[in-house]
This record gives structure tokens, sequence and C-alpha cells, in this order.
């Protein structure tokens, strides 16, 4: 009866706009799998190495993590829906003339482009969601976002292998473009509608008691703020380090067979997106989100270092890594809510666009501290560095959000 009462307090213009936010957000990380799954049939129509072809990811992240930041000022400049539209118009086009020109360095340039494009999301789409979502549905509202983004990356191998079956690689990436033009349809069709005036009174209210005059650069050099891009940098190096070598890691140190390494990989993943939306019903319930955060991130990162101390059946490591993606991803809500916390109203889009940069580094870095583990033949230190950078992360909870309002 509670969750009833709370979905009818967001009204009908919100709901379709949040929806469509949703859809772009599910885009954003579709678009950032492209590459993966078509790997092989790329390079060998551009007769390069893997190497060569790996510079378009980097392109992509350089790119989106250097602007990230000033797309964040230009969308508490400008609003935030256009800058969304603008932004995936941008990564839409750009994948599509990718997979029409047939040229190396266009494809590379395009993924520069693309780049340009997934900077407009989250600093967009968390200015856009904590403006026109209730506060008491937001952490809600949170889940699903981070839910949608997910459910992009999952359909992005299914569906990307089907195209390419159908169409090669290239259709495949047209095709994957008009799927962004469809959802950018949507996105066009719902204007932003009119702030909530109890919504509206109650952001001036926490703009005033923050008492927060500037909303420029000095804001984010601000600890509570620092500490908010630490936190994204480390549970990217923990995601990302564990999704990646997972599998050969359980293989190299306790001889786990590809079919339940992979198994255990799967598992984990979508324990993580069922933890993201038990996380939103759990942090609607409670304001100490420095607490869920960080009892999240503490137990997540124990039972990855069993996996590194003792070689388990393979009923119960599913169990484990099951549990690991599922404490991950009970805290994104809460993580959400505590950026939130700290976030002047006029500034959403500055301060999500800045700390959302930590996911970009972390990308950067992850890969090349767990590949140089598994090169020096130390699979078990993959699992007890991921809990150490667990542990550290929860102290960038502990002494940066105790106390803090986050409703």
């Amino acid at each position: 009866m509670t969750q009833t009462v709370s979905v009818n307090t967001i009204r009908p213009a919100a709901s379709r706009l949040i929806a469509a936010v949703c859809g772009a957000h599910m885009m954003s990380h579709y678009y950032m799998l492209m590459l993966a799954p078509l790997l092989a049939f790329i390079r060998a129509d551009f007769k390069v190495s893997y190497t060569e072809l790996a510079l378009a990811v980097t392109v992509f992240n350089v790119v989106s993590g250097i602007l990230q930041t000033p797309v964040g000022f230009l969308v508490d400049r400008i609003g935030p829906r256009v800058v969304l539209i603008a932004g995936l118009t941008l990564s839409s086009s750009a994948f599509a003339v990718a997979g029409l020109l047939d040229n190396y360095w266009v494809f590379v340039a395009m993924y520069g482009v693309a780049g340009l494009g997934n900077t407009v999301y989250h600093p967009s789409d968390y200015s856009l969601l904590s403006h026109h979502a209730p506060p008491e549905r937001l952490s809600h509202v949170f889940s699903f976002h981070t839910f949608a983004g997910m459910v992009g990356g999952a359909l992005a191998p299914v569906t990307l292998l089907f195209l390419q079956s159908q169409f090669g690689w290239r259709g495949a990436y047209i095709g994957s473009a008009i799927f962004g033009f469809i959802v950018l349809a949507a996105l066009i069709a719902q204007s932003e509608p009119p702030a909530d005036p109890t919504h509206a009174t109650k952001l001036a209210a926490r703009a005033r008691k923050n008492n927060v005059v500037d909303t420029g650069w000095r804001l984010l050099l601000t600890p509570a703020i620092l500490l908010n891009l630490g936190y994204f940098i480390l549970t990217s190096i923990m995601g990302g380090g564990l999704n990646t070598y997972l599998v050969v890691a359980l293989g190299a140190a306790h001889g786990t067979s590809p079919d339940v390494a992979n198994t255990a990989l799967t598992t984990m993943l979508a324990m993580n997106a069922v933890g993201v939306l038990a996380g939103g019903f759990l942090a609607a319930r409670t304001s100490h989100h420095a607490v869920v955060a960080a009892s999240g991130l503490t137990v997540a990162g124990i039972v990855t270092a069993l996996v590194g101390f003792f070689n388990f059946p393979a009923a119960l490591l599913l169990l484990i890594m099951g549990m690991s993606g599922f404490c991950l991803g009970i805290t994104y809500p809460s993580r959400d809510m505590l950026v939130r916390a700290v976030a002047p109203p006029t500034a959403y889009g500055l301060i999500f666009g800045f700390v959302s940069t930590g996911f970009n580094i972390g990308a950067s870095i992850a890969p090349i501290i767990y590949g140089m583990l598994m090169d020096n033949g130390q699979p078990r230190m993959v699992f007890l560095l991921s809990a150490a950078v667990s542990v550290l992360c929860v102290s960038t909870v502990t002494f940066g959000f105790s106390g803090r309002e986050t409703r």
C-alpha cells in the first residue's frame, strides 16, 4: 500500500520524461559495448591489429573523461534536456557514420565523436531526475536509471551479434544507430514539464540550508566533492577489474573450468542488477545512505577476498560471486543520493558530470593494474586487490558523508 501511494506521487508528464531519460541511459551503455562483440569482424575488415583497434576505445574514454565536467557546466547553464538530446544525437550519428564509411581513421574519429556524446548522460540525466522526481521516490528513480544502463549493456552482445549475422558488422552499427534514433525520438516527444511547486520549494530550502554560494570550479575542489570523485574511481577499479579478469583469474588461481568461471561472471553481473533495484527500495526507507554504501562495500569486499583465498565448489562459488555482485549493486542508489546531498540544486549537472569522470579514470587504470598482476603470476591478487579497494572505498564514505543530509 505504501508503495502504491509513493508511485502515484510522480506526475504523468514527469513519469514519461523519466522513462525517456532511462531509455537514453540504456543506449549509453549499449554504445559503450559496441566494439567488444564485433571486435574480430571489424579487425579482419580493416586489417589492423588489436592494439590499433583499441585506439578507438581509448579515444572514446579520453574525450569523455576530459569534456564531461565542462559539459556539466553547460547542463546547468542551458538546461539538461537540450544537452541530452544533443548528446544522443551525436552518439547515434557517430555510430551510423562508422558503419557507413569504409575507413579506419574515420572509425576512430567517430569514436571520438561518440565520446563527446557520452559526456552528456550523467550530468543531464541526474539533473533531470533530481528536479522532476519527488524526493520520496528519488532513490527508486535512481535505481531504475542505473538498471536501465545495465539492461543496455546486457542487450548489446546478443543484438549486435544477431545483426552482424544478418547484415555484417557495418549493418550492426547502423542498426544500433537506428535504435538510438528511436529512443531519441521518444526523448524529443517528451517536453520537460514545469517543476512541481512543492518539490521546487524543497530544493530552494535545501539550497539555503547548504548556503552554497560558489557553484564554479572551486566547488569541485571541496573535500566532499573530491571524496565523491574518489568513490567513483575506486568502485570503477574494483568492478572493472573483476568484470574483465574474473574468468582468467579463477582459472589461473584455482583451475576453475571456463564454463564455471563464465557462469560465475554472469551470476555476479545479474545479481549486480538485482542489487541495484533492491538498493533503490532500501534507500527509499532510510536517510543513512552512507551506512548502506559502507555496509554493501564491506560485505562485497569480504566475500571477494574469500574467493582469492579458497577454492570453492562450483555451486558455492556461484553463490559467493552472486553475493558480491548483489552487495555492490545495493550501494549504487545510495551512492547517487550521497552525490546529490553535496550538490547544490543549481549545480547538479556540474557535480554529477565531475564525479562521473571517476568512471573513465577507473576504467583506464584497472586493466593495466590487474593485467600486470596476471602477467606476473598473481591471479589471487585480482580478488585481494578488489577487496582492498572496496575497503578503501568505505573510507571515502565514512569520512566524507557521516551526518550529512541525504533526503
